[in-house]
């Protein structure tokens, strides 16, 4: 379990450090910023890349919703889950406490520091329930993807690449709805730096990802009789 337990930490660190870090300092780099599409393929490659160097140790979860869509869905122990979801949101803290370090090294501000939001912090400007049926739909899709690659049916050794590029697609749709959650881990990492506005609009970054999970997990056992 302790082996388990530092793979998730690991590889939520990975996961806010290399998609939130791009977002915060390469995105917009003058002449040779990443933009949005560089920032989505950012979330997707730490994912794929966990996937396939840690993904035997603990399965790779990285994200509170993925454990309680798996657990919803019997592919995952209920006694596992608290433990699992505590080494993912310190991963995530742990992470945004190093970009805070590297991010404010040449005198900047931190600004929204990548932090999820609606209304007047989501980037487009949606509204609260655009937002909320954003994070809840994708989430749930991300689900899907992560509950069939990994079906025992499924074709082997192919997970991480489905998991991984179907996260590069949430982000491309959903980054000027809300920045992109999908993952409670990673917005409470960013909220807790920001503080304000981000730790106030949380709750919906929490609760539509889950309910969007546990949808899945609830649906998906409809594939596995």
């Amino acid at each position: 379990m302790t082996k388990k337990l530092i793979a998730e930490f690991l590889g939520t660190f990975w996961l806010v450090l290399g998609g939130c870090g791009s977002a915060l300092l390469s995105a917009g780099f003058p002449a040779v910023g990443i933009g949005l599409l560089g920032v989505a393929l950012a979330f997707g490659l730490t994912v794929l890349t966990i996937a396939y160097s840690l993904g035997h140790v603990s399965g790779a979860h990285l994200n509170p919703a993925v454990s309680i869509g798996l657990w919803m869905g019997g592919r995952f122990s209920a006694k596992e889950l608290v433990p699992y979801i505590v080494a993912q949101v310190l991963g995530g803290l742990v992470a945004a406490g190093v970009l805070y370090v590297i991010v404010t090294g040449n005198g900047s501000e931190i600004g929204n520091f990548a932090a999820n939001g609606y209304g007047e912090h989501s980037p487009g400007g949606y509204n609260l329930l655009a937002a909320f049926v954003t994070e809840a739909v994708m989430t749930f899709m991300f689900l899907i993807v992560i509950l069939g690659a990994t079906d025992e049916r499924a074709p082997k050794g192919f997970a991480g690449l489905a998991i991984g590029l179907a996260l590069t697609l949430i982000h491309l749709i959903s980054i000027p709805v809300t920045n992109t959650s999908v993952n409670p881990a990673r917005s409470i990492s960013q909220a807790v730096f920001v503080g304000g506005w981000a730790v106030s609009q949380l709750w919906l970054f929490i609760v539509a990802p889950i309910v969007g999970a546990m949808l899945a997990g609830a649906v998906y056992k409809i594939f596995g009789k």
